[in-house]
C-alpha cells in the first residue's frame, strides 16, 4: 500500500499538516516545483522541537540541541532557504559518560546550531510559506478526488489535491482516526508506542560553573544530557550561564504527570549530582516534550498512500535526528514529483 506510482490525477494544491522542519522542507521543495502549498500549525508560529523559550537575557535552546549534516544537501538548502546568517558550527566540547561513570570526550564532528537561537532556522524557512498557525487540523473529509480540512474550531480549508502529515505518530495517527481513515490510524500503533517523552528544563547561574565539556550525555537515572547554552554562538552577551537540562526518556515517562516545580527540583539535584556543583541556580523554566523522540528501528524514510494521496514524513521515519528531517520530506516530494 506505501509508496506506489500509478497514473492519478495531477496534484497541484497539497496542505501539509505541521510546520517542523519536515513541514517546512515539504513545503519549499513543492513550491520550487511551482505548488499551491498551505501549511497548518497548531502553534503560534514554526518550527516543532527546533524550540527556544525566552529566558532573561536572551533564549534557551529546549528541543533540538544541535544537529550535523550528513547529506550535502541538507546545507544547501539551508543556506538557499534560511539564509547563511541563520546557522552555525558549535565548537563547544562534547563528553560523554560511561557505564564506570568516567567522562571520555567525544569525537571531533562538525556541529551546527541555529543563530542566535535554534528557532531562528525554521523562521528563515517559514518566511515565504502560507502558514495558517494557531490552527490545529482535527479531520480530513474527501470528496474524490479532493480534500478538505476541518478544523477543531468547525472553521474548513480547501480543496487540496493532497496531504502531507508531518505531525508525531500519536497526533497523526488520531488525524486519521478522526477522519474515518481507520487502516491509516492502525498502520501507525507501532511507531506510536516507540516515541519516547522528555521533559528539559533550562536553569541559569549567575557565574560560571567551570565544566569541562560544554555539551554532555550523562549515565545518570534522571538526566541522559546537559549543555552549556550560553557556549552556542550568537549567545553571548548576557551574563552567567545557561544550562540546558534532558531527562532520561524512562524517567521522563513516569514523571510525565508530575508537576513541572517538582520535575525541576529533582533535575537540579540530578544535575548538581552529574556536575558536582552545590550552587543553586536563580531562574528556571521548563517544558515536557510528550513526542520527543522514536526509538524504532523500521526507518521507511516516508510513507505516501498513493490511492488516498496522503503522505506522511518526519524525522521518526528517518532515524531520528534533525537532519532526518530534511531526508524523510526531500524523500517523500521526490517520490510525488516522480509520481
Amino acid at each position: 500500500m506505501f509508496n506506489q506510482i500509478d497514473h492519478s490525477p495531477v496534484i497541484r494544491r497539497i496542505a501539509i499538516v505541521g510546520s517542523g522542519l519536515a513541514g517546512l522542507t515539504a513545503a519549499l521543495l513543492l513550491r520550487e516545483h511551482d505548488h499551491s502549498v498551505t501549511v497548518f500549525e497548531k502553534s503560534r508560529g514554526p518550527g516543532g522541537r527546533m524550540a527556544a523559550k525566552r529566558v532573561p537575557g536572551g533564549s534557551a535552546d529546549i528541543g533540538a540541541q544541535y544537529f550535523t549534516v550528513r547529506n550535502p544537501a541538507f546545507s544547501e538548502f539551508l543556506r538557499r532557504h534560511a539564509g547563511e546568517g541563520s546557522f552555525g558550527s558549535w565548537s563547544g566540547r562534547f563528553g560523554y559518560q560511561n557505564t564506570e561513570g568516567q567522562w571520555k570526550p567525544f569525537p571531533r564532528e562538525e556541529r551546527y546550531v541555529g543563530i542566535p537561537r535554534m528557532t531562528a532556522i525554521t523562521r528563515g524557512l517559514s518566511g515565504a510559506l502560507d502558514i495558517q498557525a494557531q490552527t490545529r487540523i482535527e479531520r480530513l473529509v474527501r470528496q474524490d478526488p479532493e480534500w478538505t480540512l476541518l478544523d477543531t474550531d468547525g472553521k474548513s480549508y480547501g480543496p487540496f489535491d493532497a496531504v502531507i502529515v508531518t505531525a508525531p505518530p500519536a497526533q497523526a495517527r488520531d488525524l486519521f482516526s478522526n477522519s474515518g481513515l481507520q487502516s491509516l490510524a492502525d498502520e501507525l500503533e507501532g511507531p506510536v508506542g516507540h516515541v519516547q517523552p522528555c521533559w528539559a528544563v533550562a536553569a541559569h547561574f549567575s557565574q560560571p560553573l567551570g565544566q569541562p565539556y560544554e555539551a554532555m550525555r550523562c549515565q545518570d537515572p534522571v538526566l541522559n544530557w546537559i549543555a552549556n547554552n550560553s557556549s552556542k554562538p550568537g549567545r553571548e552577551g548576557a551574563s552567567g550561564e545557561w544550562w540546558v537540562l534532558h531527562a532520561d526518556s524512562e524517567w521522563s515517562r513516569e514523571n510525565e504527570n508530575t508537576p513541572a516545580k517538582q520535575v525541576e527540583e529533582r533535575m537540579i539535584e540530578a544535575f548538581q549530582r552529574v556536575t558536582g556543583i552545590s550552587v543553586e541556580p536563580d531562574e528556571r523554566v521548563s517544558h515536557r516534550w510528550l513526542y520527543a523522540k522514536s526509538s524504532a528501528t523500521d526507518q521507511p524514510g516516508f510513507r505516501w498512500f498513493n490511492d488516498l494521496r496522503v503522505g506522511l514524513a518526519g524525522d521518526w521515519l528517518s532515524g531520528g535526528r534533525v537532519e532526518g528531517a530534511f531526508n524523510s520530506a526531500s524523500s517523500l516530494v521526490e517520490h510525488m514529483l516522480a509520481g
